[in-house]
C-alpha cells in the first residue's frame, strides 16, 4: 500500500499440495512498511542453500532494490536511494526490510551483483576472520572456491594477504585463478588432502571431506572452518561431535559456522567491492516466473559462484 492505494505485486510462495511443497507464483497484496523498515522494489534476489532447505512460506533473503516507502522510525534512507541487503520473502516485486538489515549499494556493480553479496559474502568475511582469525601471510585453503562463499572467500583472503589456495572442478580452475588464487587444485584429478601441502586455516564450503581428511592438511595449530556440511542430518552430527571432540583435545581447532547479519559486515564487503579488491560473480540469472528453476539448480549442488534472480 503507498500513497493510500492497494496496490499488487507478484511474489514467489511455497503452497502445500499432496506431494510436498511447491514453488508458485502469486498474486499479492504489496507490503506496508513497520516503524523500523522500509519497502524495497526489488531489483534482483540471489539464491541461497537455506531457499530450498528451509522452504519458508515467502523464501529469499538475498536483496538489492530502490526504497520506495520508509516507515516513520527510519531515518538513514530516503525514498529512491539504492540499497542492498537482507530481507524476508525477497522474490518478489516489493519486499519489506528492516533498516538495520541494508546498506547503500555500491555504485560499482549492479543491483544482481549487489544481491549477491550478503549470506555467501558476509560467511566468507566471518568465517575467514571472526572464526579462523585469518592473518597476513598465512596459508588458507578454500575448499568450494568456485561456489557462492568461495568466490567471495578467495577475494577476501587475498585481500587481507594471504597466500590462497582454491580447491574446484576442472571447468572452475580458470575462474578460480581469475579471482586471485595463488594456487588451483582440480579435485577430479588431485587429492589435495595427500598432496603434502599444510595450510594455517581451512575454509570448507562443502563438506565432501571427512574431518580426518581435512585434519591431514591443516598446521600443527591449524584451524577448519566449515561453512558447509553434508544434506544428511546424521552425518552432520556425527561431524559435530568429531569437531568437538578433536577441538578439545588437539591444538588444531574444528568449528561450524553460520553467518549472522551485520550491518559493519555488510559496510566493510561494500567497501572492498567499491575499492577493486572484491567483484560479486554470477552465473546464471532467472526472472522471477523462474523462481523455481533457479532454486531446484542450485540444489543440485554444483552451480558455480551466485545464481541471481533478475526484475524489470
Amino acid at each position: 500500500m503507498r500513497a493510500g492505494k492497494i496496490l499488487r505485486m507478484k511474489a514467489a510462495v511455497y503452497t502445500k499440495t499432496k506431494s510436498g511443497k511447491v514453488l508458485e507464483i502469486k498474486d499479492l497484496v504489496e507490503p506496508v512498511p513497520k516503524d523500523n523498515e522500509v519497502v524495497i522494489r526489488v531489483r534482483a534476489a540471489s539464491v541461497n542453500p537455506l531457499d530450498w532447505r528451509m522452504k519458508t512460506q515467502r523464501p529469499g533473503v538475498d536483496v538489492a532494490g530502490e526504497v520506495v516507502a520508509i516507515g516513520g522510525a527510519v531515518t538513514q534512507f530516503k525514498s529512491g536511494d539504492a540499497v542492498f541487503g537482507m530481507c524476508k520473502g525477497a522474490f518478489s516485486e516489493y519486499a519489506c526490510a528492516s533498516g538495520a538489515t541494508l546498506v547503500p549499494k555500491p555504485e560499482s556493480v549492479s543491483f544482481a551483483q549487489a544481491a549477491a553479496v550478503p549470506i555467501a559474502g558476509l560467511t566468507a568475511l566471518q568465517g575467514l576472520r571472526n572464526k579462523g582469525h585469518l592473518q597476513r601471510g598465512q596459508k588458507v585453503l578454500i575448499n568450494g572456491a568456485a561456489g557462492g562463499i568461495g568466490t567471495f572467500a578467495v577475494q577476501i583472503a587475498k585481500s587481507f594477504g594471504a597466500n590462497v589456495t582454491g580447491v574446484c572442478s576442472t571447468r572452475n580452475v580458470e575462474l578460480v585463478r581469475s579471482l586471485g588464487a595463488d594456487r588451483v587444485v582440480d579435485y577430479t584429478r588431485d587429492d589435495f588432502s595427500q598432496d603434502g601441502e599444510r595450510y594455517d586455516l581451512l575454509l570448507d564450503n562443502v563438506g565432501n571431506r571427512t574431518l580426518s581428511a581435512m585434519r591431514r592438511v591443516l598446521s600443527p595449530d591449524g584451524k577448519c572452518v566449515m561453512a558447509g556440511a553434508p544434506k544428511e542430518l546424521g552425518a552432520v552430527l556425527i561431524r559435530l561431535f568429531k569437531a568437538f571432540s578433536w577441538s578439545l583435545f588437539s591444538k588444531q581447532k574444528f568449528a561450524f559456522f553460520i553467518a549472522k547479519m551485520n550491518k559493519d559486515d555488510l559496510m566493510m564487503l561494500s567497501g572492498l567491492i567499491e575499492a577493486g579488491k572484491v567483484t560479486p560473480v554470477i552465473y546464471r540469472r532467472y526472472p522471477l516466473a523462474e523462481t523455481a528453476d533457479a532454486i531446484a539448480y542450485l540444489e543440485q549442488g554444483h552451480a558455480p559462484a551466485k545464481v541471481v534472480i533478475t526484475f524489470n
